[in-house]
């Protein structure tokens, strides 16, 4: 498994922390940036996420910025691309076992570190489900076309 990340100045520290438990875990990853908290524009970093899943379609996203929000809809701007803002363990569970989501989103002001290390897991761990949830999945695509 590999993940990718991306964020904004304001999601810098949050992916900091969550690069260190992928670390900890042994997880693959690949930091796309922000390197720094200088001001940058999140739909930039959300480009060069999408632009890595389309090469490596196996792979996971996390991308963060103050809200989550700026990120997730821009991430959701691609085809190819199923994204969620989860706040919650709970919320990263059913992103992953009904809606397929590739890229998890998270908010950088609000986010406590610990919480996300649980997200993430969750969201790496969580199968899809598939069945009826295909069927939904498979609509969605149609709606870029």
């Amino acid at each position: 498994m590999k993940v990718y990340l991306a964020s904004d100045h304001a999601g810098f520290p949050l992916k900091l922390g969550i690069i260190d438990f992928l670390k900890r875990n042994g997880i693959d990853f690949e930091d796309l940036g922000t390197t720094n908290l200088d001001s940058v524009d999140y739909p930039d970093y959300a480009k060069r996420l999408a632009d890595a899943l389309q090469k490596d379609t196996n792979a996971f996203g996390i991308a963060i910025c103050g809200s989550g929000n700026g990120i997730c809809i821009s991430m959701n701007k691609f085809p190819h691309i199923r994204a969620a803002l989860c706040w919650n363990v709970e919320l990263a569970q059913l992103a992953r076992a009904h809606n397929n989501a590739n890229v998890l989103c998270l908010s950088g002001w609000f986010t406590p570190v610990y919480t996300a290390h649980q997200i993430v897991k969750t969201f790496l761990e969580t199968s899809f489900e598939g069945g009826r949830h295909q069927r939904r999945i498979e609509k969605i695509g149609q709606l870029t076309k």
